[in-house]
């Protein structure tokens, strides 16, 4: 009989341990919904550590901690699985932190990192269901969601938007990196269908901010300072739906040139997965 020494056991752990690292067992993380739109280059890593990236197809999978960055000129749309709706710019990078989803109850939560670049989330119903568990986080800030449409930029994208804002006056301390812009779109009480008014609570600096009327925004300068609070103007409105749409009729001049992809499992243009709308415009206020 063969007999091993502690150490050579400990030799072959090792070595075993190194073979496995070496070759590892794939694991599929948690699907959370697909590509609905895609527009020009996006770019999906599996997770923030890979170290290669693949080009975003429409119906793709999206899944949980997926780092997503879209490219200049470029937007991508994401449908998740309870129809939640999240889209982003361009030059934006995002990743699904967190979603759980019970079809039997009709209830979902979820949680995203936004770092840079201008996103829209729409709450699919089962998290009006689920008010308060759902919340979108900035550098600067978080944005909790109570069944409703947001917009919001972060960065360059924030600033730029502003600049249609007459009157605003960035203070002194902001952080052009960090600098997150929160806008509250709906539903107001003029929606269709029935849908309960939205609510979003802003916390920035230590200080939470409630909207709860379409328009109202909030400028969070950068961390650790508090948010400001104003109504968003016509033209700032206008600047994120230049940024967010995902048809090419949406795009300026220098955009339409571009491809655009989106779903095609509903019936007629600009329709999406299953039917669902790729174009939201503005809500009803």
């Amino acid at each position: 009989m063969i007999k091993y020494s502690a150490s050579s056991r400990r030799i072959a752990l090792l070595a075993g341990t190194i073979a496995l690292v070496s070759n590892p067992i794939a694991v599929v993380a948690q699907q959370v919904g697909i590509d609905a739109a895609v527009r020009n280059i996006v770019k999906v890593k599996q997770t923030s550590a890979a170290t290669s990236a693949q080009n975003a197809k429409v119906k793709d999978p999206v899944r949980m901690a997926n780092d997503i960055t879209t490219q200049p000129n470029s937007t991508l749309q994401i449908l998740l699985l309870d129809r939640s709706n999240l889209t982003v710019g361009p030059s934006a990078q995002l990743k699904v932190d967190r979603f759980v989803y019970d079809p039997n109850k009709k209830t979902s939560a979820m949680g995203a990192s936004i770092v840079k670049g201008t996103f829209r989330f729409l709450s699919g119903k089962p998290m009006h269901a689920n008010p308060g568990q759902t919340s979108l986080n900035t550098p600067a800030g978080s944005i909790g969601i109570r069944g409703t449409m947001v917009e919001g930029a972060v960065g360059a994208d924030a600033l730029e938007i502003l600049k249609s804002q007459a009157g605003f006056v960035l203070p002194a301390n902001y952080d052009p990196a960090t600098a997150t812009l929160v806008v509250l779109r709906g539903p107001g009480p003029n929606a269709v269908r029935g849908e309960a008014p939205g609510q979003i609570d802003v916390t920035g600096g230590g200080k939470t901010i409630t909207l709860n009327t379409p328009g109202q925004a909030v400028f969070i300068p950068g961390p650790g300072l508090p948010p400001i609070t104003f109504n968003l103007s016509t033209g700032a409105f206008a600047s994120f739906d230049a940024l967010l749409r995902t048809t090419p009729t949406g795009f300026s001049a220098d955009l339409r040139s571009g491809s655009q992809k989106t779903a095609q499992l509903g019936s007629g243009a600009g329709t999406g997965v299953n039917g669902f709308s790729l174009e939201i415009g503005r809500a009803h206020v």
